[in-house]
């Protein structure tokens, strides 16, 4: 089997107290042909200092935060890892997560049997607090089970593709993990999970997600954000997007919640 370079890449903002047992998780794989790209968006906290006790890694320091947008300064700091980064497979991971110890060697194994695969979602090992499920696959459902950042792997030149047609400028609630998931089911067609749970799924009461229940106005605002993405990608492939009843009530939530 070949051992490919493999490039994680790390957004981190204020993190500080789930940071060293993050990058120790992968400091303590049992592959060691990687390399660590983390992007510290302005933290305020002693993140820095923690980062700097680990050899051999790569930090982008940002002073100011480029958007107001959370979603949109991940997606910004992602970019800005990526293009420092040598790796024919990327590891997306959040500063929150933890790796399990034999994770890269598997998805390295996972690309290396399918070389034509684009993109793996593992499974998570789902910490209290988090609402994440696998739901079973269901016929026209219209969205796939969207994978949290840190369970996303992908071959290079994919997420260079993804990167161009991301428009990340545009949709401030609609987070990487969410844009990737739609992306490469609907432009690409793939949607590969590898049934191991190689990621725990951290809960930061402060983090992005747990700030948006469910049905609340975010929630929807988010939603809404995701259908006009979908658009965009069945633009580009010249399918017809059909509206539906999902899509109408959503665009309904929305028009309420900006009046």
């Amino acid at each position: 089997m070949k051992y490919n370079l493999i490039s994680i890449l790390i957004t981190n903002f204020n993190k500080s107290i789930f940071l060293e047992k993050s990058l120790r998780s992968i400091k303590n794989q049992n592959y060691k042909k990687y390399e660590i790209i983390i992007f510290d968006d302005a933290s305020t906290d002693n993140s820095i200092e923690i980062i700097k006790k680990f050899k051999n890694m790569k930090l982008i320091t940002n002073k100011k935060k480029f958007y107001t947008s959370p979603a949109l300064n991940q997606i910004h700091g992602l970019k800005k890892a990526f293009f420092k980064s040598r790796g024919k497979i990327i590891c997306l991971m959040d500063a929150d997560d933890y790796f399990k110890r034999n994770k890269l060697f598997e998805i390295n194994k996972y690309f290396e049997l399918n070389n034509k695969k684009k993109v793996l979602y593992n499974l998570p090992i789902v910490e209290r607090g988090n609402n994440f499920r696998i739901q079973k696959t269901v016929k026209n459902r219209v969205w796939p089970v969207i994978f949290p950042t840190s369970c996303i792997s992908i071959k290079r030149d994919s997420l260079k593709l993804f990167f161009q047609n991301v428009k990340s400028q545009d949709y401030p609630h609609l987070e990487i993990d969410a844009r990737i998931n739609i992306f490469f089911n609907f432009y690409l067609n793939e949607y590969n999970i590898l049934k191991k749970r190689l990621t725990i799924y951290n809960y930061d009461y402060l983090g992005i997600t747990s700030k948006m229940p469910k049905y609340s106005k975010r929630w929807w605002l988010r939603r809404s954000e995701a259908f006009d993405y979908l658009k965009i990608i069945y633009l580009k492939k010249k399918i017809l997007f059909k509206f539906n009843t999902d899509y109408l009530f959503t665009k309904l939530m929305h028009f309420f919640f900006k009046i």
